[in-house]
């Protein structure tokens, strides 16, 4: 970096304008996030869906799971297509369009449905995008300056996900759903003027596909791409016109398609003839384990914005130091202590080096996300004699930013790590997979509230993670062999 020239706490000032989009972007998917399942369940009388718990916790649980799906064919348009810098354009603009199409205040669900879909076809194209562009500002010597700008990128993600759930559940107080939707479109607008005004400031980073299709490639996705889309429409409208489509079976059903999605891409990888080495596959052998343990995790983390929300909303008394907060602004917590101890968990695990292992660092996170609803199970029998303290929430998030701090940074790493040299470029969209299965799977597990009381419903949960966490422990050694750390020299660099 020249002298005089204008920087960023440190760093190049096309991060200060990624900083800012992506801030207002969080604000915009955090904002709707925290109010998404209570509208959704609010009665036709307050403007809402009129859905029972069960079902929006479902669709809430099946948006997040699509917008993480939808990065990967975000990343493969960015790549062979568009290129990230028009990629993040084209995909703010349509969430921006998603957010506004839900803001206006008509009867009827059509524009609901239209803007999720907006929202998570926007989402898929920007989110893994505006990161790539993050990492492209930097030289490839600057390895330091590179890994501290992602630090000051992921507070960007925190500050917005730490206001949006103040800001936008404040609006929607007394069913003003609407004018909360329209405050999310405003957050995204912002991002995208940031962007724009900042375009000089990316010095060409990102204008081009890193590897553009060929001719003959170009005129086999034109005819293929809208050939799949035809046959989704068909068998959709097939469906619709047997009369046995609702929204429940469909949630089920792309529930099952989003859990196949890891089991063939896995065969594909371990039982396709890719010239893999007898060390590659011992690792990626070990990485499904991790990968399993992953989606158990994030099956009970992201049930914040549904389940722990209606808990939030029915059973909390919500004074905090005196003021009463909106049920949504509980989803601030867990931003506000990730700022709090990303700091802390970064030192430790410098500290402790190779001494605890990627899969020690998993079980801990799974052992303690079942903690969290131990608690929650507590804090549910409480709450059949009368509402329980908001710090009963305080406390559930915390525990359950300690294992998020355990296993999401470490999982981006050890992904980057383990994948076969032949797949580097796409492991870390089978990362975004664990968290799509594990949304679509927990928003499925609202249906055991049917049939089990809600402490019962914490504690199952709870069991599973604790057990699934227990029995990564079990086979940590033979995991640490699989993954090769018996003999790190064999291990091929990351390129």
């Amino acid at each position: 970096m020249s002298n005089g020239e204008r920087t960023f706490f440190g760093h190049p000032w096309g991060l200060a304008t990624l900083f800012g989009t992506e801030m207002w972007e969080r604000f915009s998917w955090y904002g709707l996030r925290a109010i998404l399942a209570t509208f959704m369940a609010a009665s036709p009388a307050n403007h809402g869906l009129g859905l029972s718990e069960q079902t929006a916790t479902a669709v809430v649980g099946l948006y997040g799971a699509l917008i993480y799906l939808a990065a990967l064919p975000g990343g493969w348009i960015a790549d062979r297509f568009l290129g990230p810098r028009r990629s993040v354009l084209l995909g703010g603009s349509t969430i921006m369009c998603g957010h506004i199409s839900m803001a206006v205040p008509v009867t009827g669900s059509f524009l609901i449905w239209l803007g999720l879909l907006l929202i998570i076809s926007g989402t898929g194209l920007l989110k893994p995008n505006i990161g790539v562009m993050v990492g492209k500002l930097y030289s490839e010597e600057e390895d330091g300056r590179r890994d501290a700008g992602f630090s000051v990128f992921y507070l960007a993600i925190n500050l917005g996900a730490f206001f949006a759930p103040i800001v936008v559940g404040w609006l929607a107080t007394g069913n003003r759903w609407h004018l909360a939707f329209g405050a999310a479109a405003v957050g995204m607008a912002l991002g995208l003027l940031a962007y724009v005004l900042g375009r000089g400031s990316l010095r060409g980073v990102g204008e081009q596909p890193g590897l553009p299709l060929t001719p003959s490639e170009r005129r086999h996705a034109v005819r293929i791409i809208p050939l799949a889309v035809f046959a989704a429409v068909v068998a959709m409208a097939a469906w619709a016109a047997s009369g046995t489509l609702t929204l429940d079976r469909f949630a089920l059903a792309v529930t099952a398609l989003i859990l196949a999605v890891p089991v063939v891409y896995f065969s594909y990888i371990l039982l396709g003839s890719h010239d893999l080495s007898e060390d590659e596959k011992s690792r990626m052998k070990a990485y499904v384990w991790l990968f399993a343990a992953a989606a158990i995790f994030w099956t009970v983390y992201d049930l914040a914005p549904s389940k722990l929300l209606f808990f939030a909303q029915k059973n909390t008394d919500l004074m905090l130091f005196g003021v009463h907060i909106q049920a949504a602004t509980t989803q601030a917590f867990n931003p506000l202590f990730i700022m709090i101890f990303v700091p802390v968990f970064a030192a430790l695990w410098t500290k402790l080096g190779t001494r605890v292992s990627t899969p020690q660092k998993f079980a801990f996170a799974l052992v303690t996300v079942g903690l969290s609803f131990v608690v929650m199970a507590v804090a549910a029998r409480l709450a059949e004699s009368g509402k329980v303290s908001v710090w009963w929430l305080v406390l559930v998030y915390l525990i359950q930013v300690f294992g998020e701090l355990s296993l999401s940074p470490v999982g981006l790493s050890v992904t980057t790590k383990l994948g076969p040299r032949a797949f580097k470029g796409q492991m870390l969209g089978i990362w975004f997979i664990s968290i799509s299965v594990g949304d679509a799977v927990g928003g499925q597990t609202g249906r055991l509230s049917a049939v089990v009381s809600e402490p019962a419903y914490y504690l199952v949960l709870a069991l599973v993670a604790i057990l699934a966490g227990l029995v990564l422990f079990l086979f940590t050694r033979r995991l640490r062999h699989l993954m090769s750390e018996h003999h790190p020299g064999s291990v091929p660099p990351v390129p």
